[in-house]
């Protein structure tokens, strides 16, 4: 048995592409092996809100004095971590809004990415050290090595050091692009493409869940 933390971020429930490979890639976990778990949530249609306070950065013994953090921000940040840290594997559907993190994603990453609670500080503490994450990234255009927009995605790197260097989880990304070629006239030549990266992605997210499901699931000797 292996649990799932499977998180949304998509502002588009109907069309989205991260969200349709995240539903392969928890489709794919569960057939895996019958007794996995998923924990499902929507940052989207149930936004987690933006800090409170900046003192919540920090745990209680690390804060400027006489913080007070709203008790309910203390609680929710507590909760967020909990479901976090039960997690044997992170799947994050994450598309590219204005060329980074969708806001909503990024209030999520603020709550949970506190240093010596989750990322080492002033003690050695990365509960998620060796777990898993899989980043689902759906661009709308393409940001091909060695084209003037090649380093315009700010998503992956920011993704990959907070949840990787950070927290010391395993990066895996599954990257789909010019998810805009069936929609905008500029971008219509590149369907094909657009198309096959997709399938590209469904393929791989069913791929790393069986895997990563499988894995997982399975004791250390």
């Amino acid at each position: 048995m292996a649990h799932l933390l499977h998180l949304d971020s998509s502002a588009d429930p109907e069309r989205s592409r991260s969200r349709a490979i995240g539903r392969t890639f928890a489709d794919a976990w569960l057939k895996a092996d019958p007794s996995n778990t998923i924990t499902y949530r929507d940052l989207h249609a149930r936004p987690v809100p933006h800090l409170a306070d900046a003192s919540l950065h920090w745990p209680a013994r690390l804060r400027p004095a006489g913080s007070t953090p709203p008790a309910e921000a203390e609680a929710l940040q507590a909760e967020l971590i909990a479901e976090l840290v039960a997690a044997d594997v992170l799947v994050v559907g994450a598309p590219l809004y204005n060329y980074s993190l969708p806001s909503t994603l990024k209030a999520w990453i603020d709550h949970i990415h506190v240093p010596a609670v989750t990322a080492p500080f002033d003690v050695d503490t990365q509960p998620m050290r060796g777990k898993a994450a899989v980043i689902l990234s759906s661009r709308g255009a393409s940001y091909d090595a060695g084209t003037p927009t090649a380093d315009w995605d700010h998503e992956v790197p920011a993704l990959s050091l907070i949840l990787g260097a950070a927290l010391g989880m395993q990066i895996t990304v599954i990257q789909t692009s010019l998810t805009l070629a069936d929609s905008v006239a500029a971008l219509a030549p590149q369907l094909d493409r657009s198309n096959a990266e997709l399938a590209a992605a469904h393929r791989a997210a069913a791929e790393a869940a069986t895997r990563l499901g499988t894995s997982a699931a399975t004791p250390s000797a």
